[in-house]
């Protein structure tokens, strides 16, 4: 094997999302003669960025204080807001606006549009941008720091051989490596274990988040109107949600979004997606028209109980790398932002990771995080409960004595028979898309079907035999992309085998979180393959 080539940079940023670009614009602008780069997994800025999103812009306003006169290309005013409960027998009932989701002032746009239009705005100050760079694994200095990062292989076969057109994959080297991955990202695990960044903070906990972009018949969208629901088709136990939200050019983005801690172990998120835009409520809003994009992420709901540390010697954790999501609200762009101007404060000032940590616990983003740590872990007792300790926690300003502890999402599912399942009170479904195939194809998600497998189960023995009696194989569930199946097979020792459809992957990280037994491991593919959103 040759030696590995090598490239220097003073820093390099894992991610080009909102974190990821607003740190490396905000360091050039303090520092120009630094060189910095910013690498990402997709094949273009923004494909596999996926968000509502409503944003709150003061830290745009602070990044690029004219970005109003070129905004991004899904931009729009919020005109009006609601709040709906919708009840079983297709009931509906408006609520008022809880106080965090008032959002008046606030924009909404496409996350992934709005990214790729940052991306030139960086490299006009002088940023590297290198799309289509899976950072792969962690380069480590002698003094066991970490010293950069190692871009995957590419064109590596199924069975490990090298194809035709093998590159193999360069290190490149940086004083401070910045973690903007996202949610659940696949560095930023590793180095967290590694470090034992979380071991003074509960576990981080999630949602799984899925979102559509219709084109609607003329005439039928209010542009900048913002509608959340609650309630059906989530039964009372389960955490959960949707937003409607209302652009321009006759489109609307649908989202749903249900918490990783369900327990019941027959819980679909994908089919109780179906479900809500068969709500008579939503159901005429939709009708004649037609999926332009859609996909699914993961959410990071700990928020400040689950903060690990930020910083490991020679990195730091920005934006959802770090779980900075404040789930009230549902938004965490500005956190992101936020996050990622004061990393490139400290590094412009310091030149190290050092002391970002305690400079980020001491910041508008932490006192944000901790006004409202108690009303997510609220809802384990339920939705009523959850309401009336949000009510509290609005009142009193966080106030309270006590912090609520989360737990893991794996560990809260409920073995078959032991869930109580409330009879739903499900509607026909014939609004599209009618099953996860279908999904898909909205995702336009691109693997090349001969490359190693991304998705690493330790243990398929425990597919065919414990989690078949135990939970009834819940991955074919949770699984939004029709990743995990069990098929039959007369050759396999119990009569049926897992099947891993690696090529439908949408890079949720749903299966890393929520799998019972912790032994589905996502690792991040070949640079360029994924999901390739549009305007999502």
């Amino acid at each position: 094997m040759s030696e590995r080539e090598t490239m220097e940079y003073d820093v390099i940023t894992v991610g080009a999302g909102p974190a990821g670009l607003a740190f490396a614009i905000r360091l050039k602008q303090l520092k120009p003669d630094l060189s910095v780069c910013v690498i990402e997994k997709a094949s273009t800025i923004g494909a596999q960025i996926l968000s509502g999103a409503v944003i709150e812009p003061e830290p745009l306003n602070a990044l690029l204080p004219n970005w109003a006169e070129d905004p991004p290309p899904v931009c729009v005013p919020v005109s009006e807001d609601e709040f709906w409960y919708l009840g079983d027998h297709q009931r509906a009932r408006r609520m008022p606006t809880p106080p965090q989701m008032h959002n008046q002032g606030n924009f909404i746009v496409s996350l992934g549009a709005m990214c790729a239009w940052m991306a030139p705005q960086a490299e006009a100050l002088g940023v590297d941008i290198f799309p289509g760079f899976a950072a792969a694994e962690p380069v480590f200095s002698e003094d066991g720091a970490v010293a950069g990062v190692r871009i995957g292989d590419m064109g590596v076969a199924r069975d490990g051989s090298e194809k035709p057109g093998y590159t193999q994959g360069i290190d490149i080297m940086a004083k401070v490596t910045v973690l903007a991955e996202g949610c659940r990202g696949h560095l930023s695990k590793q180095l967290i274990a590694k470090f034992a960044l979380d071991a003074d903070s509960d576990p981080q906990t999630y949602g799984i988040g899925m979102k559509e972009l219709w084109q609607l018949p003329e005439g039928r969208v209010t542009p900048g109107k913002v509608v959340h629901t609650l309630g059906w088709p989530l039964d009372n136990a389960t955490y959960g949600g949707s937003f409607i939200y209302h652009l321009d050019k006759d489109r609307v983005a649908i989202g749903f979004v249900a918490g990783l801690d369900y327990e019941d172990p027959e819980f679909s998120p994908f089919e109780a997606f179906q479900q809500l835009k068969n709500h008579p409520k939503i159901k005429p809003l939709l009708e004649g028209g037609q999926i332009i994009s859609g996909g699914a992420r993961a959410l990071a709901e700990g928020g400040y109980q689950s903060l690990p540390k930020t910083e490991m010697p020679g990195a730091l954790l920005i934006g959802d790398a770090a779980g900075l999501l404040n789930v009230p609200k549902i938004k965490g762009t500005h956190q992101a932002m936020r996050s990622g101007m004061l990393a490139a404060e400290h590094v412009a000032e310091s030149h190290t990771a050092h002391g970002f940590d305690r400079k980020l616990r001491d910041s508008a983003v932490m006192v944000e995080l901790k006004k409202v740590r108690n009303i997510r872990p609220g809802f384990h007792k339920g939705l009523w409960m959850g309401l009336a300790n949000a009510a509290w926690e609005t009142v009193t300003a966080g106030f309270s004595p006590w912090t609520l502890k989360n737990r893991a999402d794996w560990s809260s599912l409920k073995k078959l028979g032991t869930y109580e399942r409330p009879k739903r009170d499900y509607v026909e479904r014939d609004l599209p898309p009618r099953d996860r195939l279908a999904s898909v194809y909205f995702a336009a998600t691109e693997h090349d079907e001969n490359q190693p497998v991304h998705l690493k189960v330790t243990d398929t023995n425990i597919c065919a035999t414990r989690c078949v009696e135990e939970y009834g194989n819940p991955c074919t569930r949770f699984c939004p992309a029709n990743v995990y199946e069990m098929v039959e097979d007369a050759d396999a020792e119990h009569g049926k085998r897992l099947q891993i459809n690696a090529a439908n992957c949408v890079h949720c990280k749903t299966c890393d979180i929520k799998d019972p037994y912790e032994i589905i491991t996502w690792v991040t593919p070949e640079g360029g393959s994924g999901p390739n959103y549009n305007n999502l």
